[in-house]
């Protein structure tokens, strides 16, 4: 099996549950090289792993050939533009940049140095995401009408995360990072919308970034799809809910992987590794060919983070598609930004001006 040697360029939470767990089971990488500034955390479990200090000294001396970018977002667009003109291929972490003209940079410098450059939306390949992508194939719904996508959390009190805080810093709040999975989701499902209406702003204050957002897309045929998140939803409500003519699906938000592998999980290659559900997560009503109302209950498959990583190899290797290239995640950056504007000006805004 051809070994993809990899350079990680920072061991936070990150790379500590999201990129090392993954790279260290999966046969096809080695995980050569590690960026810690001052620490050797890495070291007890990736003793075969090299530590460097800085991105600047591990591009320059170790032998990689796929470099992760997965530090605070108002870096990626230098790290990443210095590992490609390294000569490195690039996953970097969501969200891809702090705005579109940054994205759009680096996308043209990957085609020219003939790299490739995917951006880590590993939420493709959550349960619950994907329980929702089988019951659209089916058809079960008929023509959808209204769909509302949500990613809940109760966290009153601010993170240390300065990055993440900051509402002076470019690339902070929850649009950025949560509404960066939300996004990329709902143009998954249902394309690039035509128009957008968005209400975002900060609950716990304006010394804080934003951590509420409703994004409303307009798409042909009427459809509406809302993309929603709060910091204060002590209750859970359907993490997905879709209203076609036929019927309709709610799907709870139950993939766990995250928090298993902060419990110290480890991930596996080609088999589930996730705990089972012990009850249905999902609700189906809708009509049948005989027009009788048919209402069940459903239960969503295993997710795997892994398969992310797998996609990358067989890439690399084989020639496959790479999954979510730089290039389609500029389109969710442009909502990202059409968003903030659209709550800034109050109005509608024309994605076709993006």
């Amino acid at each position: 099996m051809q070994l993809v040697k990899v350079g990680l360029c920072a061991f936070g939470m990150s790379g500590k549950v999201f990129h090392a767990p993954f790279l260290k089971e999966h046969p096809g990488f080695f995980m050569s090289a590690i960026v810690e500034r001052s620490k050797q955390e890495s070291k007890a479990k990736y003793p075969e792993t090299t530590i460097f200090r800085s991105v600047e000294e591990m591009l320059q001396n170790a032998d990689i050939e796929l470099v992760v970018v997965n530090t605070p977002v108002q870096t990626h667009f230098e790290y990443v533009k210095m590992a490609l003109e390294a000569g490195k291929n690039v996953i970097v972490e969501k969200p891809f940049t702090v705005d579109v003209s940054e994205a759009e940079i680096l996308v043209n410098l990957a085609k020219e140095k003939n790299l490739f450059l995917s951006v880590y939306q590993n939420r493709r390949f959550d349960r619950d995401y994907l329980q929702v992508q089988n019951i659209l194939e089916e058809g079960k719904l008929g023509s959808l009408k209204e769909v509302e996508i949500r990613f809940d959390r109760f966290r009153t009190e601010p993170s240390a995360k300065e990055h993440k805080e900051n509402p002076q810093l470019k690339g902070s709040g929850s649009v950025h990072d949560l509404g960066s999975h939300l996004i990329d989701q709902a143009t998954q499902l249902f394309g690039f919308p035509e128009k957008l209406f968005a209400d975002v702003f900060s609950m716990k204050g304006q010394a804080f970034a934003n951590d509420y957002f409703e994004i409303l897309l307009y798409y042909k045929n009427d459809l509406r799809v809302r993309l929603k998140s709060s910091v204060f939803s002590k209750e859970a409500h359907y993490a997905y809910i879709l209203h076609g003519n036929k019927g309709s699906f709610l799907q709870e938000r139950t993939d766990d992987q995250e928090n298993e592998l902060v419990a110290g999980a480890i991930p596996t290659f080609n088999e589930d590794w996730t705990k089972p559900l012990n009850e249905p997560d999902g609700i189906l009503n809708y009509l049948n060919e005989n027009s009788d109302t048919k209402r069940i209950l459903t239960s969503s498959e295993p997710g795997n983070y892994m398969n992310y990583y797998q996609e990358i190899y067989e890439h690399i290797v084989f020639g496959y598609p790479l999954p979510s290239p730089g290039s389609e995640i500029i389109q969710n950056m442009k909502i990202i930004e059409a968003s903030l504007e659209s709550s800034k000006e109050g109005q509608v805004v024309d994605l076709r001006d993006f």
